[in-house]
C-alpha cells in the first residue's frame, strides 16, 4: 500500500581546516555574490552513490563539481524523508510541524473533504493528495491540459499547474468553503516568494503538477513552472516509472527546459525571458532504477548495479549539459549550483527487503476497535506507508493511540524478500524502538500535540517496503540513514574546493541559497520561526 531526525543542530562549527569562516548561523553570510542559483534534486541519490562514482568516474560532471566547491558529507533530510516534505524543506528552510506539510498524501483535522458543498454540518477532516490524484486527468503528461502531439508536445506545458488542478478533488477550507490549493495548504513562504518579491525571475520543473505547492502561501511566485505528470501513460501505456528508459525520456523534458532557462528563454524555448535568479529541477531517474525489480538495485555490496549505474550516468551527462550551457552562456562564475537529493531510498543492500502488505494489518485493527466502539467504525482515518508508517486516527484518545500502537507491534506474518520468496515479519515489519504514539509522536516531530495535520502513529522501519505486490524493491519516506543521508555540493563564486563533514540539515539550504543571491534569509518564515542557519563554510 502507497501509503529523530529533527535534532540536528541548527548550525555547526564554524572552522573547516582550522580557519574561521563567515557565513555561519543567521548573523553572518558569504561576502561573495552570484546572480543565480541552480538547484538540482538527484532523487533517491546517496551520499555513498556520489562518493563511490566520483571515485569511478574522475572525469564526471560530478567529479569536476565536487573538485570546485563545498562538499556536506553528511548532510540530511527529515523524517520523514518523502518527495514533499524534502522539497518544502529546501525551499523554506522548515520542518513539518512549521510548514504543515508532512507526506505527499496526508491528512488535515482542520479542512474538509473534497466536494464538500455545506460546511457548515461537514465534519471536519480531510485527506490532502498532493498527488497525480489531483490532476484533471492523470492519464496525460500535460496533466490534463488537452495539448496535442504529446509526449514530446509536453514542452509547451503551462507555466501554471494551477489550470491542470482539478477543484473538485481538493480538499476544502471550511472558513471559505472553496477548495483551497497545494500552495495555500503550505503555511509558509517559499525561496521563490522571496525572489518573486526582489523583483527577480523564477523557474523550477518538477513531477507532478500538485508542486504548485512551491509558489508558498498566497499565489504565484514562480514565473515558470514546468509539471509534467510522471504518472500518466508513457508511450509504452505504463507510467513512466515503470521503465528506465522512459524515465530518462521524462527527465529529458525537464533537462531540456533547464538548458533553454539558461539560455534566456521560458521551459518552452519559445519566449525570450531572462535568466531565473532561482531555477531548478529533480532528477527521477536513479529513483526510479533504485526500486524497478528488474535493476535489483545494488549488489551485495552496495554498489549499484548495470541499470542504476546507467542511470547516474544519464543524470551526470545532464548535469554535463548545465554546466556547459552556462559555460556558453557566460554565466559561470555568475552562478551557484546546489545538487543534492529530496530523498534517499532503502534498503540499499537486497537481503535486507522485506515487503510487507500493510491493509490486512489495518483492517484487522480498525474491525477489532469498532467492536467496542461502533460509532468509530474505522479508527485509522487515513494511511501514508512507504518504508515507515504514518497513520492519522479518527479518534485521538489516549486509549485509541495505545490500542493502535499494541496492535501495530502485535502484528506479525509473512511477507516477501527481493526475489518474491516467502519471508516472515514480526511486528508489522516496523523498528520496535521507533514506533511514536498521540502526543509522543507530535514530539518526535517537534509539533504541538494540538497540531492538525501531525500524525498520531509513525514508526519507522529497516529494511522492509509496505506493498502488496512484488513490483518494487526500495522505497523512501521513513527515517533510516539510507532514506535520510543524501549528498549535498555547493559550488559557486568565492567557495574553494573543500569537504565539511559536521552533520547539516536540509533545511539549511533554502537560507544558503538567499544568502548566495545577497537576499536575507530572514525574509523566509520558516527560517525566522525555527532560527535555521545557513550552511556552515
Amino acid at each position: 500500500m502507497r501509503r529523530m531526525g529533527y535534532r540536528l543542530a541548527a548550525a555547526g562549527a564554524c572552522a573547516v581546516m582550522g580557519l574561521a569562516v563567515a557565513g555561519c548561523g543567521n548573523s553572518g553570510g558569504s561576502q561573495q555574490r552570484d546572480q543565480h542559483v541552480l538547484l538540482l534534486s538527484i532523487d533517491g541519490m546517496h551520499q555513498s552513490d556520489l562518493a563511490d562514482y566520483v571515485a569511478a568516474h574522475q572525469d564526471s560532471a560530478l567529479a569536476k563539481l565536487v573538485a570546485r566547491g563545498a562538499q556536506y558529507t553528511d548532510a540530511r533530510v527529515l523524517t520523514p524523508a518523502d518527495s514533499f516534505p524534502g522539497t518544502v524543506a529546501m525551499i523554506t528552510g522548515g520542518s513539518p510541524k512549521t510548514t504543515g506539510v508532512y507526506y505527499d498524501d496526508t491528512w488535515a483535522r482542520d479542512l474538509l473533504p473534497a466536494g464538500t458543498k455545506d460546511c457548515a454540518t461537514a465534519k471536519k477532516g480531510a485527506q490532502v493528495p498532493l498527488t497525480e490524484e489531483i490532476d484533471k486527468n492523470t492519464d496525460e503528461l500535460d496533466g490534463g491540459q488537452g495539448l496535442s502531439g504529446l509526449p514530446d508536445g509536453v514542452m509547451a506545458m503551462t507555466d501554471d499547474p494551477s489550470s491542470v488542478l482539478d477543484p473538485a478533488k481538493l480538499p476544502v477550507d471550511p472558513a471559505t468553503c472553496k477548495p483551497i490549493s497545494p500552495s495555500d495548504y503550505l503555511k509558509v513562504n517559499t525561496i521563490f516568494s522571496v525572489v518573486h518579491e526582489a523583483g527577480q525571475r523564477t523557474a523550477w520543473a518538477d513531477k507532478h503538477p500538485a508542486y504548485q505547492v512551491m509558489n508558498g502561501r498566497g499565489g504565484h511566485s514562480i514565473d515558470d513552472l514546468f509539471t509534467p505528470e510522471i504518472d500518466s501513460k508513457s508511450p509504452k501505456g505504463d507510467a513512466w516509472t515503470k521503465d528506465a528508459d522512459q524515465t530518462k525520456r521524462y527527465d529529458t523534458y525537464k533537462a531540456d527546459a533547464i538548458v533553454n532557462e539558461i539560455k534566456g528563454k521560458d521551459h518552452s524555448g519559445a519566449k525570450q525571458v531572462g535568466v531565473p535568479a532561482v531555477f531548478g529541477m529533480n532528477f527521477q531517474a536513479v529513483s526510479v532504477s533504485q526500486k524497478l525489480p528488474a535493476s535489483k538495485g545494488y549488489s551485495v555490496d552496495g554498489k549499484p548495479g548495470a541499470l542504476l549505474s546507467a542511470s547516474l550516468d544519464f543524470v551526470d551527462q545532464q548535469i554535463g549539459r548545465f554546466v556547459a550551457a552556462l559555460d556558453q552562456a557566460g554565466l559561470t562564475d555568475k552562478t551557484t549550483i546546489v545538487v543534492t537529493a529530496k530523498h534517499g531510498q532503502s534498503p540499499i543492500r537486497p537481503d535486507a527487503l522485506t515487503r510487507v502488505d500493510d491493509k490486512p494489518i489495518i483492517d484487522s485493527i480498525n474491525k477489532e476497535w469498532a467492536a467496542t466502539h461502533p460509532q468509530t467504525p474505522k479508527l485509522i482515518a487515513h494511511s501514508i506507508d512507504d518504508a515507515a508508517i504514518l497513520w492519522w486516527l479518527a479518534d485521538r484518545s489516549p486509549d485509541a493511540t495505545a490500542f493502535a500502537k499494541r496492535k501495530l507491534l502485535e502484528a506479525n506474518g509473512t511477507g516477501t524478500d527481493i526475489n518474491g520468496n516467502p519471508k516472515p515479519f514480526t511486528a508489522s515489519g516496523v523498528d520496535t524502538g521507533q514506533v511514536y504514539a498521540g502526543a509522543d509522536a507530535a514530539t518526535y516531530f517537534g509539533a504541538d500535540a494540538n497540531d492538525t495535520r501531525v500524525p498520531d502513529i509513525f514508526a519507522g522501519t529497516v529494511g522492509t517496503v509496505y506493498t502488496a505486490g512484488k513490483s518494487k524493491i526500495a522505497e523512501h519516506g521513513g527515517s533510516s540513514p539510507e532514506d535520510r543521508h543524501v549528498p549535498l555540493l555547493v559550488v559557486g563564486s568565492g567557495i574553494a574546493k573543500h569537504s565539511v563533514s559536521e552533520q547539516v540539515s536540509m533545511t539549511q539550504v533554502a537560507p544558503t541559497i538567499l544568502d548566495r543571491l545577497g537576499l536575507d534569509p530572514q525574509k523566509l518564515d520558516a527560517v525566522k520561526s525555527e532560527h535555521t542557519a545557513i550552511l556552515p563554510s
